[in-house]
């Protein structure tokens, strides 16, 4: 299998803009919740910060606590102990008419869309605006900007049945701006979608995040979420952030074995068809070495006419999972050297041109 993507191949598309440096827009300290009846907690000792315009992605297993986390971001979950704090203000010191007010200021995008079925498109859109007061030509100004903003024009007065599934979430994504928020939740936002659509949800999501410098917090179960869209990403397994960091660092050189199952299990593993002519010394005298050479973003460049120059005689690339995250390379290569080669002259020759240069072993055998 070889699936390396060359830098620009698909950042092109999907590489994550590099958020100017921020002010801490969301605090999260000791956050811990328990549900009424419940033996254990779902969210223990959560401490996060989000930088304002960042997208900060929050990724883990189904009943990890992600839904309870965002929830509680936004005051529908009362924590058990802890705070969250959002642009200074300690949300739970608002009362209901505040935290109403404030609630108004935060934008949420749901999963399956909660459309108004009986209402058009527009009248969707319209109607947070409506019972928040806003006068009618207010209110139609923003909706047709949001129509706009969204690639929702002709569509404007059709009824949520009459429409995809991204367009359905396209019409929750206007309807969550409608007031201008400087904070955008996303609760699995794509979860429901197919790729493409997909793709084309995260584009705009991102085209947000950059024309209007919305702060973003998602949670996903989606390693392309992650990987196409965030800046920052926490990962969460029974109910404990168990890693975080810019993403590129986390993708290439996960530290927990959830987080290396979640985001890049093919760029650990050895393929199955390899692991049975495996072994840890030279059986013949025809046996290859196995090479593995890891890139985690720390500088070194899948360069594969530099690693041909290093090598005399002939190599073969086995196995490719190399990817550009952030503009890093991240994943590794797997070569198999000439039987002539033994470990000592491979990690010799082979210096600095990988993050990590591990010797696999010997393959006997094809």
């Amino acid at each position: 299998m070889v699936s390396l993507t060359l830098p620009g191949e698909r950042d092109t598309l999907f590489s994550p803009p590099v958020p100017q440096a921020g002010s801490v827009h969301v605090q999260i300290r000791s956050l811990t919740k328990r549900y009424a009846g419940q033996q254990q907690d779902a969210l223990r000792n959560i401490d996060l910060q989000v930088r304002r315009g960042e997208i900060f992605g929050i990724i883990g297993r189904s009943g990890a606590g992600k839904s309870t986390l965002i929830r509680c971001l936004n005051r529908l979950e009362t924590p058990s102990s802890g705070q969250v704090v959002i642009d200074g203000i300690e949300l739970g010191t608002l009362q209901d008419a505040a935290l109403v007010k404030w609630r108004r200021r935060t934008g949420m995008i749901f999963q399956h869309f909660n459309l108004l079925s009986a209402k058009t498109v527009r009248e969707n859109i319209e109607l947070p605006m409506k019972v928040a007061g806003v006068p009618a030509a207010e209110r139609r100004r923003k909706v047709d900007e949001l129509l706009a903003l969204v690639g929702l024009e002709a569509r404007q007065h059709a009824w949520p049945a009459q429409l995809s599934g991204g367009q359905k979430q396209r019409v929750g994504i206007a309807r969550a701006l409608v007031h201008d928020p400087e904070l955008l939740l996303c609760d699995e936002a794509t979860s429901a979608l197919d790729p493409e659509t997909t793709r084309a949800t995260l584009s705009l999501l991102r085209k947000i995040n950059q024309q209007r410098r919305i702060t973003i917090v998602l949670i996903t179960h989606e390693m392309d979420v992650v990987h196409d869209l965030c800046h920052q990403v926490a990962v969460i397994d029974q109910g404990e952030i168990i890693e975080r960091g810019p993403v590129w660092q986390v993708y290439s050189d996960p530290q927990h074995e959830t987080t290396r199952q979640l985001l890049n299990p093919q760029f650990s593993t050895l393929p199955a068809a390899i692991q049975p002519l495996l072994t840890a010394t030279r059986q013949h005298a025809h046996s290859r070495l196995l090479v593995r050479l890891r890139y985690t973003g720390q500088g070194a460049q899948p360069d594969l006419a530099a690693i041909s120059a290093r090598i005399s005689g002939g190599l073969t690339l086995l196995y490719s999972a190399v990817e550009w995250v952030q503009e890093k390379p991240t994943g590794q290569l797997l070569l198999l050297l000439d039987a002539q080669h033994d470990a000592t002259v491979a990690q010799h020759a082979l210096n600095n041109l990988a993050d990590q240069l591990e010797i696999a072993g010997y393959v006997t055998g094809s």
